[in-house]
């Protein structure tokens, strides 16, 4: 999340809200988008000096916009231009379906039906920012912005793509898993 946060603050100061609805989306597919776990991110930041801090008003409300720090560029610079580590999918849902066998059996198609709509939201989400993304990359702006704008905006569409592309193969996953639980119990 440490370093989420440092990229979006690399891009403009934000609120924490500002933060959070960014995460949500697109970048909920890496981190928990939930406030809590923002909020920690923020103050582990903070207290490395790695980001800081302005009070403004808005909407007659006292906020905290964040931004980084020489040292927090410094920091998240160091970070994306080392390799990329090799870590595991990891898929927690997955246990729910590791020990189905232990539900109820009449629960268990409602339980994957249930989830297969909650991922096709998400993919139809994911859809619309692609879309939105296709339609940047294609606009004159785009062809006229500075290399650095351009590189940011293809790296973040691609990663906007591949979150679509795995979620449209998780679907898939478990449309088939139906089918096969279906005929299972003909």
């Amino acid at each position: 999340m440490d370093n989420i946060i440092l990229g979006l603050l690399m891009l403009s100061s934000r609120t924490i809200y500002q933060l959070r609805s960014r995460i949500k989306k697109g970048l909920d597919l890496m981190y928990s988008s939930s406030t809590g776990s923002i909020q920690a991110a923020l103050k582990k930041l903070l207290n490395d000096g790695l980001i800081e801090y302005s009070e403004i008003k808005d909407n007659g409300r006292d906020k905290k916009e964040y931004y980084i720090t020489d040292e927090g560029k410094r920091v998240f610079n160091e970070w994306i231009n080392s390799p990329i580590e090799n870590i595991s999918i990891k898929s927690p849902e997955l246990t729910k379906v590791y020990f189905m066998g232990f539900s109820e059996p009449e629960k268990r198609f409602e339980i994957i039906e249930k989830y297969i709509s909650v991922l096709r939201d998400k993919h139809n989400a994911l859809e619309l920012l692609c879309s939105e993304a296709e339609e940047t990359v294609n606009s004159e702006k785009y062809k006229n912005a500075d290399r650095m704008v351009q590189d940011i905006i293809f790296y973040q569409f691609s990663t906007a793509r591949y979150g679509r592309d795995i979620t449209g193969f998780i679907i898939e996953w478990y449309i088939n898993m139906l089918e096969e639980m279906r005929e299972k119990y003909e």
